[in-house]
């Protein structure tokens, strides 16, 4: 059937009004193009944001992104020493990234989609660079930031020394594995974070729960996220659990890596790979 025809019998009588076409078009979901161009013009937007914008948006997803750690702490202190009790701590992980990426702060994960989209729609050395400078400039500032909430939380007297212990015993079962390991469980946190980008502008009104849903299967499947986990490297720092080196190249570069491979090369050219026929 020619493309005239399916046009002609879409809009044939069973539409009998306007607020009927209304209706049918508020119920029907966003193309796979039109969710690109959402997400390609919100890195655009990004793209083009001073450096001391970046700065102080990703010092402050660097610092509220502690509050997964804590979250998860303080529903593990409450909860009975069940088998069931991980599933239930681990939406408290999703905290921090409910504060982080419904206030419109910059994480850099998020980034290995936003940023990339319109880099693969148009690359540019321009554009490149561009994706370079905010990547670097975001990574620092959110790595800062967590190290930051580390130091608050392991020195400064604000929480209970049960609290403590737990966040010491979460640090511990996230951080201390070797580089492999930590490289192949970042790999799907990078996609889930950028599958909640993909799918906030269709869902609606319910972005809170596309968050808590992806966020929480982060935690629950044991996989890492490079600035979340960074909060509980950084205490095992400050704390003397484990040394900066073994922290950056055993924790920190293979994550990194990982988070960049499943939100880039896996779902972000998957993304595009759907459209690119459609777009100019």
């Amino acid at each position: 059937m020619k493309r005239e025809q399916i046009e002609e019998t879409s809009s044939g009588k069973e539409v009998q009004s306007a607020s009927e076409e209304h209706s049918v078009k508020s119920a029907t979901r966003l193309t796979a193009r039109l969710v690109y161009e959402v997400v390609r013009r919100d890195g655009i937007e990004e793209l083009s944001r001073p450096v001391a914008s970046l700065v102080w948006s990703g010092l402050a997803a660097g610092i509220l992104i502690s509050f997964s750690v804590l979250g998860m702490a303080i529903l593990r202190h409450a909860l009975p020493d069940t088998p069931w009790r991980p599933i239930a701590e681990s939406a408290g992980y999703s905290l921090g990234f409910l504060i982080v990426i419904l206030g419109r702060m910059q994480l850099f994960t998020e980034n290995t989609i936003t940023t990339v989209l319109p880099l693969v729609g148009s690359p540019t050395v321009n554009n490149l660079g561009k994706v370079a400078r905010l990547w670097s400039v975001v990574l620092v500032a959110n790595v800062v930031g967590a190290f930051a909430a580390a130091v608050f939380i392991a020195h400064s007297g604000a929480l209970d020394g049960a609290i403590i212990g737990i966040i010491d015993d979460i640090s511990r079962a996230s951080i201390m594995i070797d580089a492999p390991q930590a490289f192949v469980r970042a790999v799907p946190a990078g996609v889930l974070i950028a599958a909640i980008v993909w799918l906030l502008p269709s869902s609606g009104g319910n972005s809170f729960s596309v968050i808590l849903t992806f966020t929480w299967l982060i935690s629950a499947g044991e996989f890492n996220h490079v600035i979340a986990e960074s909060v509980e490297a950084g205490f095992l720092v400050v704390t003397g659990t484990m040394y900066p080196g073994a922290a950056l190249f055993q924790f920190f570069v293979p994550v990194l890596l990982g988070n960049v491979v499943g939100g880039t090369l896996i779902f972000a050219l998957m993304a595009w790979g759907q459209v690119h026929h459609e777009v100019s």
